[in-house]
């Protein structure tokens, strides 16, 4: 392909590649918010990554805040893990078999989440979240779920009501191609709503079989479940014979060892896991009790398998992450250069005067246009998104990328050093500064 000098693909290789991409992919690419729909302008095609930073197609060197949307604790290409990788592809890329590796992997996510007995390891997050719904229906024998307005659990039909994310990005309170029989089951409540909470379980407790939550919704940029909130939800399914589900795909492994759970102190019945545990690689869990888990298949009667579930390349690569971020002082480490981030663009935004506020936990952060933290999905959705794309396309140009729409959390890797959290905070209020 060429272009005349004075088109702008001519020069922009971003431009070129998007054109391309958008006439054999919809939208241009494998995940909606990718398009940057939201904020305007042209997706940045990555070439390389390294640490921190990765490479666009036109060579500029971005700090990277998404981290592939929080898999890269540890940063991009970590000796240990590409090592690990190496040596596992040698080996075979995929068997259709059982392996060692994968019950070493089982055994860590077991000891570092102690509410997980057992694990099921899968691909993806989606594919973790439909099957824990499908493992409490079994085990509970009951049709109704729970999930609350702004949590996004992957794009199961009967998890894709009212979720955040790509869909909220889009303006879209569903999907089309999910009829409304499919979903029938599915109560959505108001995140941190306890009156709702306990109103839903007054009306239809017996019939409950799990009520699913982000314990830290990243999907709605950063919002926590407060304590009180958490605990209600843990008394209201124990007394009611309802399963807990934390969705820990975002923040599992990622706020801390303990992961959101241990933050909160809450041991919930089921756990989904994705993200950190494949260190970039598609793998996804989720686990409970012995007794929840001996439900699935080949044990009990509730199914679920998988070609690739357990791969030997993405079990090395999930295997030397945790082991790498179990070293002693890993997450205060982490936790001091997140919050250095957030403090830092708060001070800057304040000197501006801008309306600003943060949060953080582990190597995962958000922030939002608002004088005060909000605790639910319509609270967050009256940010004000002109300003929110104006701040994303000043850092972009500066050279800091976070993620192309105002519903998502951020993430800080190991990788990070003190010199790009500077950079990111100059970078910052010098658009403040404009805003």
């Amino acid at each position: 392909m060429t272009f005349d000098d004075s088109h702008p693909a001519a020069t922009d290789r971003n431009i070129a590649l998007f054109d391309r991409a958008r006439r054999t992919i919809p939208g241009g690419v494998n995940s909606p918010v990718r398009a940057f729909k939201a904020v305007g302008g042209t997706p940045r095609f990555v070439e390389r990554a390294q640490g921190a930073h990765f490479w666009d197609a036109n060579g500029q060197r971005f700090i990277d805040y998404i981290g592939s949307w929080g898999p890269m604790i540890l940063g991009h290409g970590h000796p240990a893990v590409l090592e690990a990788v190496q040596k596992a592809m040698l080996d075979g890329f995929s068997f259709g078999a059982p392996t060692e590796r994968e019950i070493e992997l089982a055994e860590e996510i077991i000891r570092l989440v102690p509410s997980i007995e057992m694990v099921r390891l899968v691909s993806s997050g989606t594919e973790a979240g439909m099957s824990a719904i499908r493992l409490a229906r079994g085990a509970t024998g009951r049709k109704r779920i729970v999930k609350f307005e702004g949590c996004y659990h992957g794009h199961a039909d009967a998890l894709l009501v009212k979720a955040g994310s790509g869909l909220a990005t889009f303006g879209h309170p569903t999907s089309a191609g999910v009829p409304p029989e499919v979903t029938q089951h599915t109560m959505v409540l108001e995140y941190n709503s306890i009156a709702q909470l306990e109103e839903a379980f007054a009306l239809h407790g017996d019939d409950i079989a799990c009520v699913m939550i982000e314990p830290i919704a990243g999907n709605m940029n950063f919002v926590r479940a407060t304590p009180a909130f958490a605990a209600r939800a843990r008394e209201l399914c124990t007394r009611h014979g309802a399963l807990l589900a934390f969705d820990e795909v975002m923040s599992g492994l990622r706020v801390g060892l303990g992961s959101a759970q241990g933050v909160l102190g809450i041991a919930p019945d089921i756990t989904v896991l994705g993200k950190v545990i494949g260190g970039g690689m598609p793998l996804a869990a989720f686990g409970a009790s012995r007794a929840i888990m001996e439900q699935l298949a080949p044990l009990g009667p509730v199914y679920q398998a998988g070609t690739l579930s357990g791969n030997p390349v993405a079990t090395a690569c999930g295997l030397a992450t945790l082991r790498e971020i179990s070293r002693p002082g890993f997450f205060e480490d982490l936790g001091r250069k997140t919050r250095s981030l957030v403090d830092g663009l708060t001070a800057a935004a304040a000197r501006a005067g801008v309306p600003f506020c943060g949060d953080s936990e582990g190597g995962m952060f958000g922030f939002f246009l608002f004088p005060e933290l909000p605790q639910n999905y319509a609270q967050v959705m009256t940010t004000d998104s002109r300003r929110f794309n104006t701040l994303f396309h000043g850092l972009l140009d500066r050279g800091v990328y976070i993620a192309p729409a105002l519903y998502e959390a951020g993430f800080v890797s190991a990788a990070h050093s003190d010199a790009d959290i500077a950079e990111t905070v100059a970078a910052a209020a010098d658009v403040f500064r404009a805003l």
